[in-house]
């Protein structure tokens, strides 16, 4: 695991937002590093770009998929990289928006390290009946719900329309599907229901 002083930093910000450092949105980015479009695409976290282990806590825990930084490297030229993520565990009680920090700090410096970029990572930490009063109610950004895809719209002008929403559940292409973006469903065969009407399937991310 890094150090967290060490490589790319990534500050929390209001609106359940975790900015890393080398961020294509910040107004002081380098204008050269940006893509040659407007236009994002939104991950889901779990199961599209680490190995789902349920609540996730310890960066020493997070496992990249093979295959993930040459994906977003391939699609870094084009797109902004933007992850969207439920992240119940803060509302059940099973960790804190300050461990959540560390491992998408991990993440981040993982996959700069080699040249994959991720712009911003918005997260849900909220569940209705979890023990964690704070985060004890029904919102608007827990998928499927698209609350964390209109808030990026809001906060970087983004037009969902020309935009994608890639995930691993029926949750994710709802969301995505809510705000007009074309939809990439990753089929990993869980037994649960499949989305309706995806614009494209497939088996991974790369």
């Amino acid at each position: 695991m890094h150090p967290p002083e060490s490589g790319v930093n990534v500050k929390p910000m209001p609106g359940y937002l975790h900015m890393p450092s080398n961020s294509r949105l910040l107004p002081q980015a380098d204008m050269n590093k940006r893509p040659v479009t407007d236009q994002v695409i939104f991950l889901d976290r779990d199961g599209v770009l680490v190995e789902a282990i349920g609540y996730l806590s310890d960066p020493q825990e997070l496992k990249i998929y093979p295959g993930v930084s040459e994906s977003i490297n391939a699609l870094q030229e084009r797109f902004y990289i933007i992850v969207v993520t439920n992240q119940s565990g803060v509302a059940r009680g099973m960790f804190t928006e300050n461990d959540l920090l560390r491992v998408h700090t991990e993440l981040v410096q993982v996959l700069s390290e080699e040249g994959a970029i991720l712009d911003g990572l918005l997260y849900c930490p909220h569940y209705e009946d979890g023990p964690v009063q704070e985060y004890q109610l029904v919102c608007e950004c827990r998928k499927p719900k698209p609350g964390l895809l209109l808030e990026a719209s809001k906060k970087w002008d983004i037009d969902l329309k020309k935009s994608y929403m890639i995930g691993d559940r029926w949750k994710d292409i709802e969301a995505g599907r809510c705000v007009e973006c074309k939809t990439i469903f990753i089929d990993c065969n869980y037994k649960e229901a499949k989305p309706k009407n995806p614009n494209f399937t497939t088996d991974s991310l790369l």
